[in-house]
């Protein structure tokens, strides 16, 4: 999953979504979570003994792919980093407080398997904060409930790679990109969480399509950061038109990224195996992800007030996160696109956590 993002993009059209997203001078910008002028998604990652937040080995429905101890990961340095922002301190995980202010609330998470992953390490930091309370686990086809009874709370995942739809017709899969009947599914929800990308990336028998539709036009492939733009505007435009946002909170998990590239952090010829630390400092020396730009552009012309939990640059610096050979497959296959848990997405929960407690975020101006 997430091979060669940069075979695959056009670098004009790179060049074209940058100049005019910085050109925005003007523009409602939704992604500068801000704390009395703290950006949280700029810090570095400081090693801390009192991490993990959860033991994995306590959580009774992880998953498989996600749980490196059990799959025989030696190491366990890992498990103790805590990202700190440069100039604030971020709020620690209370799974208490996250229950009693959601208190018969309905969270819905929507996306591929890092939404898989967020999901995952919010129900296992949930469940051992009261690990006493009763719980159930529901899977019906693509979507999947966990449910704190005491707490009247339900935190769902629905699988959903595009968030635009994938129809099966007579000619064979189609990817549509200015049709989102799937929104139909995500109405009623207190917070809704969405996140797409990597499999935008898919070729080859991994590419889950054998037609892009747009309008009239059907083709058999076309530019797959352009065809990701198009799909996240349509996105964009069913928030707009349908949420109220005085009933429902949503945010977009930013662009997650992998570690297949070692050239990215200046180790020629390496992948995520066998790393064992993160990245020293706060940047990372490959850059941003031409998708992350594309989904700051989207988000920054939105009417409704979607906030980015803009994990990008904090992930980019774990390449020591991922299950690699401890994952699935275990010792197989090599993931580094996914994260282990515990581990990095408990950051990124700890981010959304830290939102809501102090009310800050992306808002409209």
């Amino acid at each position: 999953m997430g091979h060669g993002v940069f075979g695959i993009r056009s670098l004009a059209y790179n060049a074209f979504i940058l100049m005019s997203f910085l050109h925005q001078s003007n523009a409602k910008l939704l992604y500068d979570t801000k704390q009395g002028g703290c950006d949280f998604f700029q810090g570095s990652w400081v090693y801390d003994d009192s991490y993990p937040i959860y033991d994995t080995s306590v959580c009774p429905f992880i998953e498989k792919q996600f749980d490196c101890q059990k799959n025989g990961r030696p190491d366990k340095l890992y498990l103790k980093y805590r990202w700190m922002p440069s100039a604030c301190a971020l709020p620690r995980f209370d799974g208490q407080d996250f229950l009693r202010r959601n208190k018969g609330k309905k969270i819905l998470f929507v996306g591929d398997s890092l939404s898989l992953n967020q999901w995952q390490s919010l129900t296992c930091m949930l469940h051992a904060s009261v690990p006493q309370s009763k719980f159930t686990i529901q899977r019906k086809g693509d979507v999947s409930t966990f449910s704190l009874h005491d707490y009247e709370i339900s935190v769902v995942l629905s699988r959903n790679a595009f968030l635009v739809d994938l129809v099966k017709e007579k000619i064979g899969k189609v990817l549509k990109l200015d049709s989102i009947e799937n929104g139909n599914y995500w109405k009623g929800y207190d917070m809704l969480i969405f996140n797409t990308w990597h499999w935008w990336l898919h070729k080859g028998s991994e590419q889950p399509w054998d037609y892009i539709q747009e309008g009239k036009t059907i083709r058999k492939d076309m530019d797959r950061l352009v065809a990701f733009k198009d799909g996240l505007t349509t996105w964009s435009k069913w928030v707009d038109t349908t949420i109220n946002p005085n009933v429902t909170k949503v945010f977009f998990q930013g662009i997650s990224p992998t570690h297949y590239n070692g050239e990215e952090w200046n180790e020629t010829k390496s992948t995520c195996i066998g790393e064992t630390q993160p990245i020293s400092g706060r940047t990372y020396p490959g850059g941003s992800p031409p998708a992350a730009t594309v989904v700051k552009q989207v988000l920054s012309e939105m009417k409704i007030a979607v906030t980015l939990l803009d994990i990008t640059t904090l992930s980019q610096l774990r390449k020591d996160g991922h299950p690699s050979i401890y994952g699935y497959e275990a010792k197989k296959g090599n993931d580094c696109s996914h994260w282990c848990l515990a581990g990095v997405p408990d950051t990124w929960n700890q981010l959304l956590y830290s939102i809501l407690v102090t009310g800050e975020g992306s808002k409209l101006q």
